[in-house]
């Protein structure tokens, strides 16, 4: 772990604390058109006191590979009614029940302290800090209608406009945000992963008609620092945008997004809030020119230096028992 990192500031974000004591507040009682959280009692099987107190002092539970502690879920309970971290209704593409209701990315559980990697070269579109979801995150464009973001981070070591090439060192890893506060220190630690295609959240991972977004198809591998990678930035459609925030219902996000004079930091932002916030919106579109086919683009956003690949939280588990039952 970063020894420089500020605990409650940084792997918690928790500065300043009087906005984001405002801004967690959202998850319990929610705000104009946003709905308050529902949490259950499913929700506490997402505590791993075996395994979460190691990964907070910047250890590793699984010699040099990324452990993916909850995946994207298929049958997403209706985000009218909350977002939801009870575990009641869950389909992640395996067939099984990594993830919860409304997990919509990819966890990846690191030691807190580790160094994030951009999964595919790009343009830092936005940084943003929101305690109510996800903490500190960075937005990457791939062009090709993709766009990452890395949530849940210590600290940001780019700034909007940047361009990236692959594997170029992003972000110092953390736990930011309301989860890892109320959590703690039982709760992983872990970068939350969005692959956004055609302005829309999906899997990265294969799943039905969907191929893959990783360039190793359903086994992401780190991601290998190539300074030649170079990519084609997006282009948006600025009618379809303006008809999005035409739609949303709340007065001041609407105002928020009329008054960005760039339109393609426009188009950025309204994809942004549209997938945070989607019952603020009446309309939601594709804001892209055009729409895109899914392609091989994404690594995993780790290095080859730190790690060699993924496993599973669950296997990780049966494998810990099977070890047990062979000592005995």
């Amino acid at each position: 772990m970063d020894k420089k990192l500020k605990f409650f500031g940084e792997v918690l974000g928790l500065s300043p604390l009087p906005l984001r004591l405002k801004q967690a507040a959202i998850t319990f009682w929610g705000e104009e058109n946003v709905p308050p959280s529902k949490i259950g009692t499913s929700s506490l099987k997402q505590l791993y006191p075996g395994i979460s107190p190691g990964m907070w002092r910047g250890r590793s539970v699984a010699e040099r590979q990324v452990i993916i502690s909850n995946l994207y879920n298929h049958t997403q309970t209706p985000i009218e009614k909350g977002w939801s971290v009870a575990k009641t209704q869950t389909l992640d593409f395996r067939g099984g029940k990594l993830t919860y209701n409304s997990h919509n990315g990819t966890d990846f559980a690191i030691p807190v302290g580790t160094k994030v990697c951009t999964a595919a070269p790009g343009k830092v579109v936005a940084v943003l800090s929101q305690f109510n979801r996800g903490g500190l995150k960075i937005f990457i464009d791939h062009g090709q209608g993709l766009m990452t973001c890395y949530a849940h981070l210590a600290r940001a070591l780019v700034s909007v406009g940047d361009i990236l090439t692959r594997g170029q060192e992003i972000a110092i890893s953390g736990y930011s945000g309301v989860d890892g506060f109320f959590t703690f220190p039982w709760g992983i630690p872990h970068v939350h992963f969005n692959a956004w295609h055609n302005s829309f959240h999906t899997d990265p991972f294969s799943f039905g008609e969907n191929a893959a977004l990783w360039s190793s198809g359903n086994h992401p591998s780190p991601a290998i620092k190539d300074e030649n990678s170079d990519f084609i930035p997006s282009e948006y459609d600025s009618d379809l945008t303006q008809k999005v925030i035409d739609s949303c219902l709340t007065p001041r996000v609407r105002q928020f997004l009329s008054d960005i004079s760039c339109p393609q930091e426009r188009a950025v932002h309204t994809i942004i809030e549209m997938n945070y916030y989607p019952t603020r919106f009446q309309h939601k579109e594709n804001l892209y020119t055009q729409r895109f086919d899914r392609a091989p683009l994404l690594d995993l956003p780790f290095s080859e230096n730190d790690f060699d690949g993924i496993i599973f939280l669950d296997q990780l588990l049966e494998n810990r028992k099977r070890k047990r039952r062979i000592k005995k």
